[in-house]
């Protein structure tokens, strides 16, 4: 049997030699736009003929579902039962991409075509999943070619939407339930806390999104015969968001807010900074809650921002008061909020503030979902991402995006463990989207000494409590 030293060395000359490079390019060049319907063929050929017959090839067992029950998203399920006395698995990716957005890339880049500067491989979808599920791919591959079993069970779960809000994503799983059941859940997705640090994040913020509309009549007034007397809609719209949060980003609403940062949360993020990156933007330590620090703010807190704003033509200002006036806010929200009752919350403080003809419309909102960072899978992954990178790992107890982790921790009920192999500057979802050779090269040697470690050591927590009967 090949070592656990022995295998990082090939993992390494994998992508020195320039393999992991010719595998990309060949995933990045399907353009997998899960926006346009025009894709969705190409969507599914991913699907089928570079995953499913991925998976054939090291022995598992493949279920696709495409276009479920008519959702506009397609799934792929492939399973590897070796013994149903060891632990299993369940990890996830997604096929899909956003738009390339091709006209706007540096240097005439095409975004589906994979090009090298330096350290940073440009195309889209190298970091934003393709990247990402191509390492851990190939990590089971390295080790299969060694060793005829994996010594654990595993299965993937693909999708085909998760930039447009993973339809029907929950509902498959649950579906699917027996196929997808499993002792731990781990995926990579979103990005490291930096380039230099490996890091495992234990779930996803949430995301609620609403428009605030005042619409309250056409045209414009002249703003010296009508002024004084006739409501201004831009005034009001910047009246009614200051009643949900101020001036310095501070959220006046408390249902809008956890009841509190747990314990367990500000330990983890104590040894945790943020926004020290050399392209990373000045952080600003009075926004906000500037009793929390920046990393409680980011990870372990709620915000609220206008994502967008508009009243009139502020490009050609004339003398006359809008007749218009529209914002779109989003609050990104922890585990402990509650949402049930946001709308109301909102709608309230607008009417007590004397609002009433602000028109409120919620938009899309995602869960939030996080394990507890004393869950004995984070010290375990811990441990072996320390061993292989010699570094210690950076625990997050949820990313400040959001993801559909909430399928996995709340709807399948396992203990979730994110590894990302990218990082916050790669500008995933915008012109420009970019790998890095060192995080990938070192994202495969983590997942070959994880999945190592999980199929030789037996000292998982699902091991132990294999051997001890307790499962």
């Amino acid at each position: 049997m090949v070592s656990r030293q022995d295998l990082l060395e090939k993992a390494g000359q994998f992508v020195d030699s320039g393999e992991l490079f010719n595998e990309l390019s060949q995933l990045v060049a399907r353009q997998t736009v899960s926006s346009s319907p025009e894709h969705r063929v190409e969507i599914n050929a991913y699907l089928d003929e570079i995953l499913r017959e991925r998976f054939e090839a090291m022995g598992f067992t493949v279920t696709m579902d495409l276009n479920w029950r008519g959702s506009g998203n397609s799934f792929l399920i492939a399973t590897r039962i070796e013994s149903r006395q060891l632990p299993t698995v369940l990890c996830y990716g997604h096929a899909d991409v956003v738009d390339g957005q091709a006209e706007q890339w540096e240097h005439g880049r095409d975004p589906f075509v994979l090009s090298s500067e330096g350290e940073r491989w440009y195309g889209r979808g190298s970091a934003d999943n393709k990247g990402q599920h191509l390492v851990n791919l190939k990590a089971l591959e390295l080790i299969l070619a060694e060793r005829e079993d994996l010594g654990f069970n595993i299965s993937f779960l693909f999708e085909a939407g998760e930039e447009i809000g993973s339809p029907q994503l929950d509902e498959y799983a649950a579906a699917h339930r027996e196929l997808l059941d499993a002792d731990v859940f781990i995926a990579s997705d979103g990005p490291r806390q930096a380039a230099g640090k490996p890091t495992i994040f234990l779930g996803a913020r949430g995301g609620a999104t609403f428009e605030l509309n005042i619409p309250l009549r056409q045209g414009g007034y002249h703003s010296g015969n009508w002024g004084g007397l006739l409501r201004n809609p831009a005034t009001t719209l910047a009246g009614a968001i200051g009643t949900l949060v101020d001036g310095h980003g501070r959220i006046l609403v408390p249902e809008l807010l956890p009841n509190a940062l747990p314990g367990a949360v500000r330990e983890v993020l104590a040894s945790v900074h943020v926004g020290q990156g050399e392209h990373d933007p000045e952080v600003a330590p009075e926004w906000a809650d500037s009793s929390l620090s920046p990393a409680e703010r980011l990870y372990g807190w709620n915000t609220l921002e206008v994502l967008a704003m508009n009243s009139a033509d502020v490009e050609v200002p004339v003398n006359a008061i809008p007749g218009q006036a529209r914002a779109v806010l989003q609050l990104r929200y922890v585990v402990g909020t509650d949402t049930d009752e946001l709308e109301t919350a909102i709608r309230q403080a607008l009417d007590d503030a004397g609002y009433t003809m602000v028109q409120l419309k919620m938009g899309q909102c995602f869960p939030a979902s996080r394990i507890e960072p004393d869950n004995p899978w984070v010290p375990w992954a811990s441990k072996s991402l320390k061993e292989t990178t010699g570094q210690p790992t950076t625990i997050l107890p949820n990313i400040g995006g959001s993801l559909p982790n909430a399928v996995f921790e709340s709807t399948l009920g396992l203990p979730t463990l994110w590894i990302p192999h990218s990082y916050p500057g790669c500008q995933q979802h915008g012109p420009n989207e970019h790998a890095l050779e060192s995080v990938l090269r070192q994202g495969l040697e983590m997942m070959c000494g994880l999945f190592h470690d999980l199929g030789t050591r037996h000292d998982s927590p699902s091991a132990s409590m294999l051997a001890t009967g307790k499962i």
